[in-house]
């Protein structure tokens, strides 16, 4: 009798563990052709996609004058970055990038060193949250540029400005001028 209680014991201990294989199995094979149908559908859909031609000599003005802000530093910085990363994901080297951004008028403050910047916002704890993007921009090979005529008006000097930072002497005429360049004119 004992033995007839083994016998059966086993077998439904041998049925379960046959059971649980087959079911490994089963998800295993279901998963597997669950990845290769998401990657064929992931191919298709690149292949759908219009690639980008120009791949040397890329050329992008960024016109900033709005003060807005994407994730906590200026808008025109945030999709700078964003457009870098961009390129990068499509085989284009920031070396091949052309990228200029000109500052003025209310985003001019922006390029501000901590002490003119705590000055500007009128908060002597206050941080210029745009430093170190600004840095990383420069160096990518992003000219970042600030109009003079704007910081005339404010009252800043150049030693107020973050290091890098290039001064142009009116931002109308600089867009105007890379614009005949061949640049693509981004508004902010």
């Amino acid at each position: 009798m004992d033995t007839v209680k083994t016998r059966v014991a086993i077998n439904k201990y041998s049925a379960s563990i046959i059971i649980a294989a087959c079911l490994a199995i089963a998800v295993t094979l279901f998963s597997a052709t669950t990845v290769y149908a998401a990657q064929q559908a992931v191919v298709k859909a690149s292949s759908d996609v219009i690639k980008i031609n120009k791949r040397k000599n890329i050329r992008i003005v960024y016109d900033v004058s709005r003060n807005d802000q994407a994730a906590g530093i200026g808008k025109a910085f945030y999709y700078a970055r964003g457009l870098i990363e961009a390129y990068r994901d499509m085989g284009v080297t920031p070396k091949d990038l052309n990228i200029s951004i000109v500052v003025r008028g209310a985003a001019a403050y922006w390029l501000l060193k901590p002490g003119a910047y705590q000055m500007q916002v009128s908060d002597i704890f206050a941080f210029n949250p745009n430093e170190k993007v600004v840095e990383e921009l420069i160096d990518l090979g992003v000219s970042v540029e600030i109009c003079n005529l704007t910081m005339k008006s404010k009252g800043w000097k150049p030693e107020d400005i973050l290091p890098g930072v290039k001064r142009v002497h009116d931002g109308y005429t600089r867009v105007i001028d890379l614009q005949q360049q061949g640049y693509a004119h981004l508004v902010f």
